[in-house]
């Protein structure tokens, strides 16, 4: 009981004898657990839930999170059930504590995939109840703090795992103490020479910089006074180790550059005080444009508040400033463990809490729609390192999202539904390309569409979580979709050979069929055909067995153009028109079934289905529907006048004939001609023609032709 006695030393500053004593039997009953087993430093395990009760005992958490502390490793490490916490103290201590516990007990295939999924019960847990990731801080906290003892290579790894999650969890729910603490221990365990390195140039630059630090709390302190301001806490802001790292490393700086900011953090009694203070700090010092930030009016989505700025002071030393109230203070230091600190003021806390609990159920969302583990954490991860932008709704609401985001990103924000739908954005009510990064002040507007569907290429510019998750769902679920379509009419073809029509079979014995070649469903069957993994010919010959028509082949039907399987053009991305060649409408093409990919449709002459020519099976004859509808790209090349305003003249043929330009590169030769080679679109050969003959018509223009570029490049020249 002696190891008790600090904790209940604390814990008496704040709680009641009948919560102490439902503590101590917590501690009663981990203690008899953990007997015998020890931490690396030796010490009895004992020793480590206590420490994480005494990290929340000093946040002034509530009893049922200390109980959940003092047991939160018992279900993990010891033969207690989590049964047996349910009925000794209750199902809210029980389910604080299996949110904690670690998935030791389920076999993943790497050290990745346990960590992932093991981050990802977290956070589903913490979705549930915040003081779940209160107590895996601490944890985490008291393991940092006693990481020396551990194996090099294990520290390094918790290290890293520490910079990379745990710390950025803190400062995503604006808990900066523990941010700061868990980043210079990390970075102490993972870059131990760094480390050193830089706390003894800290030191040694702190002992130059007294007398102008002085020198610059005096005139501030005046100033103040003479304006009858009363401060309550004017200090000098000192860089944390870590942060003066990631300086040196990210914006490749010098550690002079970083030391000859000099930092002071003014506390005051009110919001209006601080704006004040602000006039009078920009009327002793001349203000850094561009280098003013107001977080008062619009708080970080960790709900931090402050006024920044940045001042030429004495000596024309840059001086940054931060202005807040006593409350933004606490909230900046603690984030949302303030709530539990600082009962009596509710307004600032609760705000608090709605933003942590907004950015969890965003979470959620990214689980429903991430393949795996691997996957939400690579999207939550992205989450973790927001530098905001702060951008406005036609309504006038502010949303915040991470430096660099664009329009898209803005409509995933608002919802999944107008993320999916979105086809345009006006910025500040001009229209502007999706893929434009969004600047703070801007007014964002969304133009929707019934119908529209994400652009694979949106994967290539959006840099929130939630955007990244939903756009890879709805590709996942499009393409599982397409293939299961793309499936049927590929069975459906070698089925006429057995006088077999697929729509007539009965779901059982389709079900028979994909157990027989050992897949569990029959779209799973389709799925696998459509995406080019299984020969459809051998799942039709399996059918024709299953229902005894193996020697029925009727060789006739097979060869009627009608059975040939038809390219409508809105296959989506199963069906990939071939860059070689260029397949348009009109034109006679062949399609190569690649594994995992669908169906590449080539022109029928061209060149690479001549690599394709010893695995037959994996050829087939296509055809274009009556009505295809839509643009389709083609490749041109066009010899033309090097003379000015040529291709001006010939970008206008090509638009009045109602074609768009998708992309151009020009040869020049001679000094009098250049070679023009486009990629143009066109519906089909028809308009194809149309588009040749009006650019044949074109002044300056020589020749023009379609083009298939040559699987080497070779010399060209711009005349016959």
């Amino acid at each position: 009981m002696e190891e008790f006695n600090a904790l209940r030393k604390e814990l008496k500053t704040y709680l009641s004898g009948h919560e102490i004593d439902a503590i101590e039997r917590a501690f009663i009953l981990a203690e008899k657990a953990h007997a015998g087993q020890k931490r690396y430093t030796g010490e009895d395990y004992i020793t480590h839930p206590l420490a994480v009760a005494m990290i929340l005992a000093q946040m002034r958490m509530d009893p049922a999170t200390l109980m959940a502390a003092i047991l939160h490793d018992v279900i993990e490490d010891t033969p207690v059930e989590k049964s047996e916490i349910v009925e000794q103290f209750g199902k809210e201590i029980a389910e604080l504590v299996d949110g904690v516990t670690k998935l030791k007990q389920i076999e993943f295939e790497n050290r990745a995939h346990a960590q992932a999924e093991n981050f990802r019960k977290m956070v589903m847990a913490m979705a549930k109840d915040i003081r779940v990731i209160l107590i895996k801080l601490a944890d985490r906290l008291h393991n940092m703090r006693t990481l020396s003892c551990m194996p090099a290579e294990k520290r390094r790894r918790v290290a890293l795992e520490t910079l990379e999650i745990f710390a950025p969890i803190a400062n995503r729910l604006g808990m900066h103490a523990f941010r700061v603490e868990f980043e210079d221990l990390g970075f102490s365990a993972f870059y131990p020479m760094r480390y050193k390195i830089i706390k003894k140039a800290v030191i040694k630059a702190l002992g130059n910089r007294q007398e102008i630090m002085s020198l610059i709390e005096n005139e501030i302190t005046n100033s103040l006074k003479h304006a009858s301001i009363r401060c309550r806490s004017l200090n000098s802001r000192e860089k944390h180790y870590y942060s003066i790292y990631k300086k040196m490393h990210d914006k490749h700086l010098s550690f002079s550059e970083i030391m000859d900011v000099y930092g002071f953090r003014i506390i005051v009694d009110k919001v209006d005080t601080c704006y004040r203070v602000l006039g009078i700090l920009h009327n002793l010092y001349k203000p850094l444009g561009q280098r003013f930030k107001d977080y008062i009016a619009i708080p970080k989505a960790n709900s931090y508040q402050s006024l920044h700025t940045t001042l030429f002071g004495p000596y024309g030393v840059p001086i940054e400033i931060q202005i807040r109230t006593e409350e933004m203070h606490k909230m900046a230091e603690n984030g949302i463990s303030a709530h539990w600190l600082y009962k009596t003021e509710k307004t600032v806390f609760a705000d608090a809490q709605q933003r942590a609990k907004e950015w969890l159920k965003s979470i959620l969302e990214m689980d429903k729609s991430s393949r795996n583990s691997l996957e939400f954490i690579e999207n939550v991860k992205i989450d973790l390192f927001p530098d905001e932008v702060y951008v406005f709704t036609p309504k006038g609401s502010i949303m915040e999202l991470p430096a660099g985001a664009t329009p898209v990103d803005f409509a995933y924000a608002i919802h999944s539904d107008i993320g999916n739908t979105c086809v345009a954005a006006k910025l500040d009510r001009r229209l502007a390309p999706l893929s434009t990064p969004l600047v703070s002040g801007q007014q964002v507007e969304i133009v929707t569409a019934p119908g529209a569907r994400p652009n694979p290429a949106w994967l290539n510019f959006v840099v929130t979580g939630k955007a990244r998750s939903n756009i890879r769902h709805f590709l996942k679920k499009q393409h599982h979709e397409e293939s299961i379509e793309l499936g049927k009419r590929l069975i459906e073809k070698p089925l006429r050979q057995f006088d077999i029509v697929l729509s007539q079979l009965t779901t059982e014995e389709l079900q028979s069929v994909a157990h027989n070649l050992r897949i569990d469903s029959i779209e799973h069957l389709f799925e696998e055909v459509g995406m080019g993994n299984r020969a459809s010919i051998v799942v039709a010959k399996q059918i024709a067995k299953l229902i005894g028509k193996e020697e029925k082949i009727l060789t006739p039907q097979a060869e009627h153009p009608t059975h040939v399987l038809a390219i409508k053009g809105t296959e989506g991305i199963v069906v990939v028109y071939a860059k070689c060649c260029r397949p348009i409408p009109g034109d006679h093409i062949t399609g190569y079934i690649e594994s995992g990919h669908g169906i590449h449709v080539h022109v029928a002459d061209c060149p690479t289905l001549e690599n394709y020519r010893q695995t037959p099976e994996k050829l087939l004859p296509l055809r274009w529907e009556e009505k295809v509808h839509g643009d389709f790209p083609v490749d041109i090349r066009v010899d033309i006048l090097n003379q000015r305003g040529s291709l001006a003249s010939l970008a206008l043929a090509i638009s009045e004939s109602e074609s768009n330009i998708e992309n151009i590169n020009a040869e020049e030769f001679d000094g009098r001609y250049f070679a023009a080679y486009l990629t143009i679109t066109a519906r089909n050969r028809s308009h194809l023609a149309k588009i040749l003959h009006k650019i044949r018509k074109t002044p300056f223009v020589i020749r023009v032709i379609r083009y298939k570029p040559p699987a080497k490049a070779k010399n060209k020249s711009p005349l016959p």
